[in-house]
């Protein structure tokens, strides 16, 4: 099994990118090896490296690589989810493919294809700039044809009321790219951009326990990694504070799938996101800005259509930073991991 790592800026830890030609395609005998790696890794200790991306050149004529994701979840070594995305691990994935010799070393200006096979996004990364220890990136997501923006509401509605606390919490259930639960922290007691940033266990849990009410009520799997709970303030027009739940704990800023959710759910008049940011009217081409307690994060959704037909084209983020660390060679004499730097 050849193993990379890569990490993108402003996620909760490293990606492991793994050549999926090495790997076998059956599930049960994949999860088995993705296991035994799991072990390696916490063995090593590298027990904090929760993302799983699976690359290989693409068998489609329209892309260069063709990628799976998989979350390890934290309660046991052999417990993964494989729904869903994770678009650092992507950026992560292009930077170690490049490195390696499996597609084409990046250059500023070139653009990498990259056909996800979890849920069929098309996801297309913009090399800004290189250098011998990593890569900035520009990453667009592709709606090809263009896709109505209710299509985007997992509940065909802005606005779905769900029982919790002994009340009805009004949260807005969007889907581009990975299934996000985004909710006005004002419901869950935290009035200020200051309250939302804080490390209160208070406020995780009760993100935790909506999230969990919400999958009850939807009849959806409680146990895995999505869909993902968000909390969102008004920061000023056109910008929303963001405080996000990772896997296992507090994102330090906000997943680049729940980046492009959310420019997506502002698109939608109505939802939590739209109303929040202050835009009565999505324009075309429009950019919102995501402050989260590690960075700003600036997105740009182009829809298409009048009010009462408007689709998303693509959604935007640039300045994506990726730090290449090497292949993983696992010691075998410390407990220290052994890196391989490559360069392209």
């Amino acid at each position: 099994m050849t193993v990379t790592l890569a990490r993108a800026h402003g996620t909760p830890c490293p990606t492991a990118v793994v050549d999926a030609r090495t790997l076998p395609e059956a599930e049960p005998e994949l999860l088995a090896r993705l296991t035994e790696l799991r072990a390696t890794l916490a063995d090593h200790g590298a027990a904090d490296v929760l993302k799983n991306a699976l690359v290989q050149p693409s068998r489609h004529p329209l892309f260069d690589l063709d990628y799976r994701f998989v979350q390890s979840l934290p309660d046991r070594l052999d417990s993964f989810d494989l729904r869903g995305s994770c678009g650092h691990s992507i950026l992560a994935a292009v930077e170690a493919a490049a490195r390696t010799g499996m597609i084409q070393p990046l250059v500023p200006g070139c653009r990498v294809r990259v056909n996800v096979l979890n849920n069929g996004d098309n996801v297309v990364c913009e090399t800004e700039e290189t250098s011998d220890g990593g890569t900035r990136f520009t990453a667009h997501f592709l709606c090809s044809p263009p896709r109505p923006v209710r299509e985007l509401l997992i509940t065909g509605e802005p606005v779905t009321g769900i029982p919790f606390e002994g009340r009805m919490v009004p949260v807005s259930l969007v889907s581009m790219g990975n299934p996000y639960i985004f909710v006005h922290a004002v419901e869950l007691g935290v009035p200020t951009v200051d309250e939302l940033f804080a490390d209160d266990p208070v406020l995780f849990d009760r993100m935790t326990r909506l999230r969990r009410a919400v999958c009850e009520a939807q009849g959806w799997d409680t146990g895995g990694a999505f869909p993902k709970v968000a909390a969102l303030l008004p920061d000023a027009v056109g910008s929303l504070a963001v405080r996000a739940i990772s896997v296992p704990s507090w994102h330090p800023t906000v997943a680049l799938t729940g980046a492009t959710c959310l420019a997506a759910g502002a698109a939608v008049e109505g939802t939590v996101p739209h109303l929040l940011s202050g835009q009565t009217e999505q324009a075309h081409s429009g950019m919102l800005a995501l402050r989260t307690p590690g960075a700003t994060i600036r997105v740009s959704a182009r829809t298409t259509g009048g009010p009462h037909d408007r689709r998303l084209a693509w959604i935007s983020v640039a300045e994506k930073q990726v730090d290449y660390r090497g292949r993983f060679l696992p010691a075998r004499t410390s407990q220290e991991l052994s890196w391989l730097p490559l360069t392209a």
